[in-house]
């Protein structure tokens, strides 16, 4: 299993186990809110990058 499939499945574990502990509300922010955060704590350059790399797998 590659890395990508591994992380994947442990975020679609993650969050069938916070909808299940927590209110959907407070789940769903749980689940946007983490990957918005963390985008945001990256400075400049990283997302500069990160947006390009984005798009080169867009146009494969």
């Amino acid at each position: 299993m590659s890395n990508r499939a591994k992380v994947a499945v442990g975020g679609v574990v993650t969050g069938v186990v916070l909808l299940w502990l927590l209110p959907n509300w407070l789940a769903l922010l749980v689940m946007i809110g983490v990957p918005v955060g963390a985008y945001l704590l990256l400075d400049s350059s990283q997302r500069t990058r990160l947006r390009r790399a984005s798009r080169k797998q867009l146009g494969r």
